[in-house]
């Protein structure tokens, strides 16, 4: 499937762009001093020497393999000191494999990936198979099916079938990351609703269009997830949808603060979402933007956002 990168960027949880290997001087590390460690909850690699990807359009931004080392460069010197593998869409047939690639890169501890979310699909018949194969991993914490993908409808995840799935994930202690069309958040709150004893983390603030003000129906979705108290907000991918002729944080402000304040600070987790992130910027000017937006918040706060929320809704050491 041939994909144009307004059509990727569309996709949301989904990858892009180069690595510009990052050189900080002594003042900028000194300053970079003064912030939390980072854990890092949206990570994207792939070697497609191993993967099928379909999405990827020839010739694109996204055309070439993102690795580990690729990842080092681009989080040099920012702090990150774990990273949550976050699954990048490989053909059905390859999510087992995909989860061993990742598991294995976990089980190195050579990298800040320590832990993973998997693709799968809640709906297949096979699911409850497909989980018991993974009953004995320690690395996966959760897993993914992107929402909005074309041959997605808007009410998929509303489908019987699908929250049998999700309930089954909530029963073996995984968590599902809503990753759907900002148009469709509300479906992604009945879904939260009727599955209650399974943990949901909202990827990418919800995907709202930050090129424009805050949307009505964009606010009052996050805030009805908020009210859900199995739900928690990934701020995160926003940085990818930006107007590059506009200031970055006063862009991204509105759509951060909404949700920061929405969730409380108790239930926001910092994702890079790199590569996609180089949409709008590199992993640094993201983590700079999202900085200066929290300045104004106690220090605290700053370290659960940046770091320690991260520890408990992943489950991580």
């Amino acid at each position: 499937m041939q994909l144009t990168n307004e059509k990727i960027m569309d996709r949301r949880g989904f990858l892009a762009g180069g690595v510009a290997v990052v050189v900080m001087s002594q003042a900028e590390a000194k300053a970079d001093d003064a912030w939390p460690p980072i854990i890092d909850t949206h990570q994207h690699l792939w070697d497609r020497s191993k993967f099928r990807l379909e999405w990827i359009e020839k010739g694109s931004i996204l055309d070439r393999d993102f690795l580990s080392a690729d990842y080092a460069m681009a989080t040099q010197g920012l702090g990150v000191v774990q990273a949550v593998y976050m699954e990048v869409d490989v053909v059905p047939a390859q999510h087992s494999a995909e989860a061993k690639y990742v598991s294995d890169i976990c089980a190195t501890r050579s990298t800040p990936t320590r832990a993973a979310v998997i693709s799968g699909r809640p709906d297949s018949p096979d699911f409850a198979g497909y989980l018991d194969q993974l009953k004995e991993n320690q690395f996966v914490k959760g897993l993914r099916q992107v929402l909005h993908g074309p041959s997605t409808p808007p009410d998929h995840c509303l489908k019987p079938e699908f929250v049998k799935g999700i309930r089954e994930l909530g029963r073996r202690g995984l968590s599902f990351e809503i990753c759907q069309r900002e148009a469709d958040l509300a479906n992604g709150v009945k879904l939260a609703r009727m599955c209650e004893g399974t943990q949901f983390i909202l990827d990418h603030c919800g995907n709202p269009n930050v090129k424009a003000r805050p949307a009505s129906a964009w606010m009052k979705a996050i805030d009805d997830l908020a009210a859900c108290s199995n739900v928690s907000a990934k701020i995160s991918g926003v940085i990818a949808g930006i107007d590059r002729q506009k200031d970055v944080v006063e862009q991204l402000r509105p759509f951060v603060e909404h949700v920061w304040n929405a969730f409380g600070p108790d239930r926001v987790v910092f994702g890079g979402d790199w590569p996609v992130c180089l949409l709008g910027g590199s992993y640094k000017q993201w983590v700079t933007a999202l900085r200066q937006i929290a300045e104004g918040r106690s220090r605290v706060d700053q370290r659960k956002l940046f770091h320690d929320n991260a520890v408990r809704i992943y489950r991580l050491a």
